[in-house]
């Protein structure tokens, strides 16, 4: 193995640089002060018992009497068209517009289209439907009275000490999950009504102003070559993206993806609809269609910085576009399936509509597959983060797909399982991506295992990972190696990081060491070795 350099003043020089960095950041990570948030109660739907102006309560009936005096006839504390007894009242049956403050608060579907009142796209705007982030008085959780379901930032705490609790699942903590209409975890809160789409730094749809949002992560990253023994300071991630509601489409889900350093591109793009009224969905992507989580992720949500390339390298190739369809299995949507289509020609040139032909191969590519989700313990949902801030509630998962793809030179069916454990300050993940390669006949598999442990809460978090690549001969090998046969090279890889947070989890200090090694490219001899150190200053808003 090829030593450091016997004089390391330089290196000292740059990692010095970032000391100071870290020394003037640190006092950013200092928390709130405490500050009153409210926390709707699920179970609880407060309405008016008494009369009028003060007037004495009316004696209590049986039923729901008048299903449109604002008075709670029955005592169920739940009045006029609210109550189940009112059902086939005339008063409340469809009829009319979901618009204006009487009739987005009045629990009748108006316009007859599944929605009702503040449910109903039509409603937006009305000071009935206006949560707290909506009104200038607001404390950035909707509902401002108090409640047997308050609860209260303390001192010494931030937002994130309350995720997991007071009647919290926590499985809902990103932009998608949080802007489809359905109680994901179970928890009798949806979308911007859960605690973990409304306090979660990780969730931008909830926030004041237009259903529009904007989401930047930059990362600045100062690396070392042991081999090379060459040093470099870049910009290495500089991603924009844009995402929120699509337009007069209830409960859909846009995200526009580009990446601007070195040169600006549109690498991602998802457009989603609901399908129905229990959480099924359609979507239509740029991905191409495939089974990993990795790959699906932002560049914030990785713990060790940047994918194992080498699980993904010989199984999920791309396509042009692909279509996608999803959802719960079951009520409490802890069991779930996704399947896909996508096809094009040519590989990813790095941007949406970009393709090259390396080989002069123009064969039609396309892959079809479906994937079940399945939630033994708690909620983990597959656009989760892995990186942990504060403990968090105990999660089992296992993901199981299958596809079938066929490439310019190659056709093979592959499975994919993923097998997650989220505890406390443990994050445990292991993934396998397995083919048969029917043209050749070989077989390939690879496999990377992640632990994170966070050692000190609010700031300090290690992690680590391995795997392998392993192929086996050809039995039938091809007269002429294409691109995607000669990037088949056996790997081993390790890493090794520490995640120092300055401020909350939205600015952190990354160390991260990597140890590379490749078997030979044909004709060539001795094992490739790459090693390097890196130090990334991650922000993202």
């Amino acid at each position: 193995m090829t030593s450091l350099p016997s004089s390391p003043l330089a290196w000292c020089r740059r990692i010095g640089v970032f000391g100071v960095l870290l020394a003037v950041l640190w006092p950013w990570s200092a928390v709130r002060a405490a500050e009153p948030v409210t926390v709707p109660d699920a179970a609880a739907e407060t309405a008016p018992v008494g009369g009028r102006g003060g007037d004495v309560p009316p004696p209590v009936s049986a039923t729901e009497t008048q299903c449109g005096d604002g008075q709670d006839n029955d005592g169920d504390t739940v009045y006029d068209c609210g109550d189940a007894d009112c059902k086939d009242d005339r008063a409340c049956q469809p009829g009319g517009n979901e618009t204006g403050e009487a009739a987005c608060h009045d629990w009748v579907d108006n316009d007859d289209d599944g929605y009702v009142d503040c449910d109903d796209f039509d409603c937006n705007g009305t000071e009935t439907c206006k949560g707290s982030w909506d009104s200038a008085a607001g404390v950035g959780v909707a509902g401002g009275a108090g409640g047997p379901g308050d609860v209260k930032v303390g001192r010494g705490q931030t937002e994130a000490d309350l995720l997991g609790k007071n009647g919290d699942n926590d499985g809902e903590r990103d932009n998608i999950v949080c802007a489809d209409g359905i109680d994901n975890d179970n928890d009798g809160r949806t979308d911007c009504d859960d605690l973990g789409c409304k306090l979660s730094s990780e969730v931008t749809v909830c926030q004041p102003s237009s259903n529009f949002r904007l989401s930047v992560v930059a990362r600045v990253a100062q690396s070392f070559d042991v081999q090379e023994k060459k040093s470099n300071t870049e910009f290495d991630v500089l991603q924009l993206r844009a995402l929120g509601e699509m337009p007069f489409i209830q409960n859909s889900f846009f995200l526009i993806s580009t990446r601007l350093e070195k040169t600006p591109r549109v690498v991602f793009a998802m457009f989603q609809v609901p399908l129905g009224k229990k959480g099924h969905y359609m979507n239509v992507n740029s991905g191409g269609g495939g089974l990993s989580l990795e790959l699906v992720r932002s560049v914030h949500k990785r713990m060790l910085a940047d994918p194992a390339y080498y699980v993904y390298n010989a199984f999920e190739q791309g396509n042009g576009a692909a279509i996608e369809f999803g959802g719960p299995i079951d009520k409490r949507g802890k069991y779930l399936y996704r399947t896909f289509l996508g096809g094009g020609s040519g590989r990813f040139a790095g941007n949406i509509g970009g393709t090259f032909f390396p080989d002069n191969n123009n064969n039609y590519t396309f892959s079809a597959g479906a994937q079940f989700w399945m939630n033994f313990v708690g909620y983990y949902n597959r656009w989760d983060t892995p990186f942990i801030y504060t403990p968090s509630p105990l999660a089992v998962a296992l993901a199981v797909g299958g596809k079938y793809d066929q490439r310019s030179q190659e056709r093979y069916p592959a499975t994919n399982v993923q097998f997650i454990v989220r505890w406390r300050r443990l994050q445990f993940s292991a993934e396998n991506y397995t083919k048969r390669e029917l043209v050749f006949k070989n077989w390939q598999t690879a496999y990377n295992v992640q632990l994170g442990v966070l050692a000190v809460s609010k700031r300090l978090m290690f992690a680590a990972d391995f795997g392998q690549y392993l192929a086996t001969k050809f039995e039938d090998p091809p007269a002429v190696l294409g691109y995607d046969l000669r990037r088949q090279i056996q790997e081993l890889q390790y890493r090794a990081a520490a995640h120092v947070y300055l401020w909350r989890d939205v600015l952190y200090l990354t160390a991260i060491w990597r140890d590379r090694r490749l078997e030979p490219p044909a004709g060539q001899t001795g094992i490739q070795v790459q090693q390097d150190l890196r130090l990334l200053l991650t922000y993202r808003w």
